[in-house]
């Protein structure tokens, strides 16, 4: 029989099982999120509630013993949302805490395959970090906010919000997730989280007028045309630009709505 502890898919509810295992010194236990875990005659199930203080004291902990790539590591592979990657991520903690004075040289223990994942999945969570960085394009509302959609791969938004604030520090701006149905706002002053109802039809060209200011959609028309203008059909390479820019991502540029 496996102990499985759930938890409520936040990072603090990873913490908080995390705190949960050892104070029941239950270090052979598996974690998964409450919707991906099953019950059956086999595991016993338990379900750990989020606790920020706990959380907290787990974050603190490894804040004194592993290293500041090591901490990252932890955030950014947790933010990738891949199956089975709690068990890897609890694999190296645990390291953390027992090893605690070579602690700082477990994240580039490449010979262990636990580790060895959690370094392959930081590289792509940031890879798609960096291309929403690139990617996003915002469209100016009748509120006055300049508002874009997305919705990655990976759960990469909390990692996008420095770039924005320090690059659209002057103005308000929100970008929303419509994969995890959650975004960032930005009031000129700070970023918080937020949740919304949209309407269906935000992304829809036929409703464009209803949300947008008519200066933004006749920006996004000349941006069409001048990038239509300026394309080179003898000189097009599709292969190379799939390359730099998949066509997974052509849904958040004004430009690619001429394809």
């Amino acid at each position: 029989m496996k102990t499985i502890l759930t938890y409520d898919a936040t990072f603090e509810g990873f913490l908080s099982c995390v705190f949960y295992a050892f104070e029941y010194k239950l270090l052979g236990a598996r974690i998964r999120k409450s919707s991906d875990a099953a019950d059956n005659f086999f595991d016993e199930i338990i379900f750990v509630t989020s606790e920020e203080n706990k959380a907290s004291r787990v974050w603190k902990g490894l804040a004194k013993y592993a290293s500041t790539e090591g901490k990252n590591a932890i955030f950014k592979a947790f933010l990738s949302e891949l199956a089975d990657i709690e068990d890897s991520l609890f694999h190296y903690i645990k390291h953390v805490f027992v090893e605690r004075n070579k602690a700082s040289q477990c994240i580039k223990n490449y010979s262990d395959p636990h580790i060895l994942k959690i370094a392959q999945t930081v590289k792509k969570v940031g890879r798609e970090k960096h291309r929403m960085d690139a990617f996003v394009r915002f469209k100016l509302t009748k509120e006055e906010l300049y508002f874009a959609t997305i919705a990655p791969d990976f759960n990469v938004l909390p990692l996008n919000a420095k770039h924005f604030k320090n690059r659209y520090a002057d103005q308000k701006w929100m970008i929303y997730d419509l994969k995890r149905n959650y975004g960032i706002y930005y009031d000129l002053f700070k970023v918080v989280t937020v949740t919304l109802t949209l309407d269906s039809n935000i992304s829809a060209a036929s409703c464009q007028d209803t949300f947008f200011t008519e200066e933004e959609l006749q920006f996004q028309e000349l941006w069409q045309q001048y990038f239509k203008s300026t394309t080179i059909e003898s000189r097009k390479n599709m292969k190379l630009h799939l390359q730099h820019v998949p066509r997974r991502y052509w849904k958040y540029l004004s430009e690619k709505a001429l394809i």
